[in-house]
């Protein structure tokens, strides 16, 4: 029995025809596949997300992001400050009760480098093993749904829960911070330079963007991890240790500018673009670095699963 990742053949039951249901050739067509399916209506997007957001650890995660924002409101406001807002030295946890958009810049930053991580690898490196571990990916592709279509919708579902997690945490941080600190102009971290908050507010917009495209890694090394295991554990820890070893090796300074082509070098890059003279060098070399790895390892992942032996 094959299923429809091979030659792009489909299942003929007994309902729709075949000699086993006594209809002979008259319910196929002409590539052995049942009259009347369609390869390309199978599994729609619609009902993967809707599957996925039924999940409990969905509701669970985007209930973190959602709320990490209030508790760091309410750990400034019982919180005891130490030095005051006028040093030379200033960091971006000394400017978060500034305003709004400082606050949001803030939870950005400390959530950035691994709760985020966490939140991608959860998303895409959960979508296919679960299924394996469920035993219910055989009867996926005996439905017959392409393994090329399956891998697609659920990478593309995947990203886009990847991508609203990492959009509302920064908005939910910004929408926190401007009611429980007001909307003032942005004071920059090192300097305390003053910029107009409307000034910064588009910037703000490109460094959500980054942020996301930074993921992408992580995102396609979890999808790669997960269309080989039936672990969603094993698939989620892989990528968050990919970043973690990245993040070792780019404070070896024997590397040089080999930590360059590290997937984790540049993910701070976003903070020069809050500065008062904006510099988008480093956001651009991200880019190309995360976009680089992400294709590759998209790539292979799609090579690997269609020689996986799903039955097994």
């Amino acid at each position: 029995m094959k299923d429809a990742g091979g030659a792009g053949t489909a299942l003929t039951t007994g309902g729709t025809g075949g000699a086993a249901g006594g209809t002979g050739a008259r319910g196929v067509n002409d590539d052995g596949s049942a009259r009347g399916y369609a390869a390309g209506r199978t599994l729609p997007l619609a009902v993967e997300i809707v599957r996925q957001f039924r999940r409990r650890r969905t509701m669970v995660m985007f209930g973190l992001l959602l709320a990490l924002p209030w508790v760091l409101v309410i750990a400034f406001k019982i919180g005891v400050r130490s030095g005051g807002p006028g040093g030379s030295s200033l960091r971006i946890s000394d400017l978060a009760t500034e305003g709004g958009l400082n606050f949001a810049a803030f939870a950005l930053s400390v959530s950035a480098s691994f709760l985020l991580v966490v939140a991608v690898a959860l998303f895409c490196g959960d979508t296919v093993a679960s299924e394996a571990g469920w035993s219910s990916l055989r009867y996926l592709l005996a439905a017959p749904i392409p393994r090329d279509r399956l891998l697609r919708q659920k990478l593309v579902v995947a990203l886009g829960y990847s991508a609203a997690a990492v959009v509302c945490l920064p908005v939910m941080a910004l929408l926190a911070g401007t009611l429980a600190f007001g909307w003032h102009d942005v004071r920059v971290p090192g300097t305390g330079e003053t910029i107009a908050a409307l000034d910064v507010l588009p910037r703000f917009g490109v460094v959500i963007g980054y942020v996301l495209v930074s993921q992408l890694v992580v995102a396609a090394l979890a999808f790669l991890l997960s269309v080989g295991t039936d672990s969603p554990l094993g698939a989620v820890g892989g990528a968050v240790g990919l970043v973690i070893v990245s993040t070792i090796l780019q404070a070896v300074d024997a590397l040089g500018s080999l930590r360059e082509f590290l997937p984790t070098f540049w993910n701070t890059a976003w903070l020069d673009a809050l500065a008062p003279e904006p510099d988008f060098g480093g956001m651009v070399k991200g880019v190309a670095v995360s976009v680089t790895y992400a294709a590759v390892l998209t790539a292979f992942a799609f090579r690997r699963f269609r020689r996986r032996d799903v039955v097994s």
